[in-house]
């Protein structure tokens, strides 16, 4: 048996068992309790945590982030991420730069526990978020973590930032208002309250000759004199009291100078309250006002010798101004338009007049131009026709105060002139496709414009191809197998850019293959574009060709002849040497005595031997003439004059002529042979001799200038007929001598073609019964 001991150790045991159980029970459901308090307030905290305008991030000492998904989806990142580094993503996340000044801000939180503040912008997206961070608590982690709070300031940032600009506008705007008040032409100033003058601007201050602005206001000076009734103040106390703005005229001194200003003062609504005020200088106005007048009675009256008719409506739509042309066009009388009509009585006068296009509506017609006072789009232009062919422009103008300008210009001659060119052009066309002549057109840029149907045929290009406007390089590459040398193509091209790029005509030949000849030239047209012309020369070439072997064939037999000429008369001269000697040598009775006639004789033969030689002598100038065979030489014009004078000179006096010389100092010095021009004036001078009978007069003038020396042969005699003057310079047919040995009349060719091989020229005028006139100009 167990003893009671034993029970009674037993029975305390299971008593101390039941209460640990109990006293156990109890404390788990407290802690249950509590636990569910903790998730209770845990879920709290969730949902504060959830709605509140702000998500923490934690960073850890190892870089590893604790962040919720709705922040992650204010960055972008989807799934969030788990270290620092893998903020930045290509299109999403963090830029490059936000990430580095966060991971900086994040490092320097760890080490040092600064606390940071930063603004990012997360990529592609318009968030703006506000970052502020520091290190954690260590409840929130381990040692080293640092919490990141994020703000979305978007709202905010959007309104700081349009509250910056309007601040900034609103500095700008006050910075300009307070510099254009202080640059006004014009005096300006505000009273405060108490109507003391608190503040003015530079124009004030010049005005009343003061130092500057703080003086004016100290001394309280006032741009008009008095401060009693209708004084300055009194004005302003007006306008304060009304609160109306108060507009005054008063007399000022400024600058020495009595001026009438126009005083404004404004009352201004509290704070600050007071009166602001300006003056109007009203003289200058008035001068403005006059000097406005004048500027439109000037315009008037210009307007009123225009050829195109105007008229001028004021703002109440009566006719304020109308020039003759505008009366003349439309038939109206001054009469009735010094009444100042309406706009609607004068277009109804220019109905009656059958001065207006026909129209079906005319009120609405007429309510449409009615419309034109208060059209705001600018000018207004439309074209009437009127009956019997007339063509108006008009030209619609509204003005600023309410009127209308209106301006008729005739264009009819314009429209006939048109359509005379139209017709022009289709004539042109007409005989463009119809020329003999292949024709084309080039533009700036070298593509064909125009052209013909001789051009079409000859490079046997289609009308497609050339449809198209193809370039010149295209034209001649596709018709470079028709020439006869393909390379010559590319002259052809050349032309063609010379004519519309460079503006230079040129022009050359070339041969076909079939064995045409073509003469092509480019020619620059005034419109910028050029003419590229093609003209079959093959007839006339061959035509050229056989000219040109008969030219070589007459220039053969010309030399031959000249040779035959010059030696003819080198040969002549010493039969003619020796038949002279011997008639002198009977003459000086060598051979005897002679009788009476028989002297006769012997001068007969002196006198024809001497003829005889001066023929052959013109001859041999003649001859020489055609060669060309002059020198160059600096020779004194004067002294060849004299000379050639003195050679004259018993003729003359032999036949009782009055031989005249006036040499001008200005006669001077030319290129040229000595000897030619000095057979040229003897020439002249023996043309002018022989040419008029016993008393006649005959005159030698030489002068010139810097450029070309002139010698003039006058005579008084009978004068030469028009055929006479058109066949004077012909060799062997023309004015021969009347009474002179020259019967070959070879003197005035000779002159011309001496003059000619100067570079000079000769000119005769004469008339019958007037004398004659010859002159002579020789280049330097």
């Amino acid at each position: 048996m167990v003893s009671t001991t034993t029970l009674g150790l037993i029975g305390a045991a299971l008593a101390l068992a039941i209460v640990a159980t109990c006293w156990m029970l109890y404390a788990g459901l407290r802690a249950r309790a509590a636990a569910a308090a903790t998730l209770a307030g845990n879920d709290k905290l969730n949902a504060l945590l959830a709605s509140a305008p702000a998500l923490a991030m934690v960073v850890r000492a190892d870089g590893r982030l604790e962040l919720p998904d709705r922040l992650a989806d204010w960055l972008g990142l989807v799934p969030p991420p788990k270290y620092l580094a893998e903020l930045v993503s290509p299109g999403t996340g963090l830029t490059s730069e936000d990430a580095v000044l966060l991971g900086d801000a994040v490092t320097a939180a760890q080490k040092a526990g600064e606390p940071f503040t930063l603004t990012i912008r997360p990529q592609g997206s318009t968030r703006t978020l506000s970052v502020r961070g520091q290190r954690a608590p260590r409840e929130v982690g381990s040692p080293g973590g640092v919490v990141v709070w994020f703000f979305d300031s978007t709202e905010s940032q959007a309104q700081i930032g349009q509250l910056r600009d309007e601040a900034a506008d609103l500095s700008q705007a006050f910075s300009a208002l307070r510099g254009l008040i202080e640059a006004a032409p014009l005096p300006m100033w505000y009273r405060g309250p108490d109507m003391r003058l608190a503040m003015v601007n530079s124009a004030y201050v010049h005005a009343v000759e003061a130092s500057d602005a703080k003086d004016v206001v100290t001394r309280q000076v006032e741009l008009i004199e008095g401060s009693g009734i209708g004084g300055p103040l009194a004005s302003a106390l007006v306008a304060r009291d009304t609160d109306r703005p108060n507009v005054q005229s008063m007399p000022a001194t400024i600058g020495g100078a009595r001026r009438m200003l126009r005083i404004h003062d404004v009352p201004l609504p509290a704070p600050p309250g007071g009166v602001a005020g300006f003056a109007i200088d009203i003289e200058d106005l008035e001068q403005a006002r006059g000097g406005m007048k004048r500027f439109s009675d000037a315009q008037r009256a210009m307007l009123d010798r225009l050829s195109a008719g105007v008229a001028q409506f004021a703002a109440d739509r009566s006719l304020a101004f109308c020039n003759q042309s505008f009366q003349r066009m439309f038939a109206m009388r001054s009469e009735w338009l010094a009444d100042r009509p309406e706009f609607d009585r004068v277009l109804e006068r220019m109905r009656e007049a059958n001065r207006l296009p026909e129209v079906r509506d005319f009120p609405g017609w007429k309510a449409e131009r009615r419309d034109w006072f208060l059209a705001a789009a600018g000018a207004i232009e439309e074209t009437w026709t009127l009956p019997g062919g007339v063509h108006l422009r008009l030209v619609g103008n509204p003005l600023p105060d309410g009127g209308l300008l209106l301006i008729f210009e005739d264009r009819t001659e314009q429209v006939q002139l048109a359509s005379a060119r139209d017709t022009l052009l289709r004539v042109r066309t007409a005989t463009f496709d119809n020329l003999f002549e292949a024709l084309g057109v080039f533009a700036g840029d070298g593509r064909l414009q125009i052209w013909n149907n001789k051009f079409r045929q000859l490079w046997e290009f289609d009308e497609e191809f050339l449809s198209s406007h193809p370039r010149i390089d295209a034209l001649v590459e596709r018709g470079a197998s028709r020439l006869a040398q393909p390379g010559r193509a590319s002259v052809i091209a050349e032309i063609v850019r010379s004519a519309a790029v460079g503006r230079q005509q040129r022009g050359g030949r070339v041969a076909f293959a079939d064995g045409r000849h073509f003469e092509f030239a480019g020619v620059p047209l005034p419109d910028g574009n050029a003419l590229f012309t093609m003209l079959d020369i093959s007839d006339s070439r061959h035509i050229e060709q056989a000219l040109r072997e008969r030219n070589e064939a007459l220039e053969a037999a010309d030399q031959v002849k000249t040779a035959f000429v010059a030696n003819m008369s080198y040969e002549l001269r010493t039969p003619l040497t020796s038949i002279q000697g011997f008639a002198e040598m009977l003459g000086e009775g060598y051979a005897g005595k002679l009788s009476k006639q028989a002297d006769s004789y012997v001068d007969a033969i002196l006198e024809s031997v001497a003829r005889l030689a001066a023929l052959v002598d013109d001859v041999l100038a003649l001859t020489e003439a055609d060669q060309n065979k002059i020198e160059r030489l600096t020779v004194d014009l004067e002294t060849i004059a004299y000379n050639a004078a003195e050679t004259i000179a018993p003729i003359a006096k032999r036949k009782k002529v009055d031989f005249a010389i006036e040499v001008a100092p200005s006669t001077g010095m030319v290129k040229g042979d000595a000897k030619k021009l000095r057979q040229m004036i003897e020439h002249l001078l023996r043309h002018a001799v022989s040419g008029i009978g016993e008393g006649g007069r005959v005159l030698l003038h030489t002068d010139g200038d810097v450029r070309t020396a002139r010698i003039v042969v006058s005579d008084d005699g009978p004068g030469m007929t028009p055929d006479e003057i058109e066949h004077a310079f012909d060799r062997f047919g023309g004015h021969a001598a009347r009474d002179d040995d020259r019967a070959l009349g070879l003197g005035l060719p000779i002159a011309r073609q001496f003059a000619e091989a100067h570079g000079g020229t000769i000119r005769l005028l004469s008339e019958p019964g007037e004398g004659t006139l010859l002159i002579v100009e020789l280049p330097r």
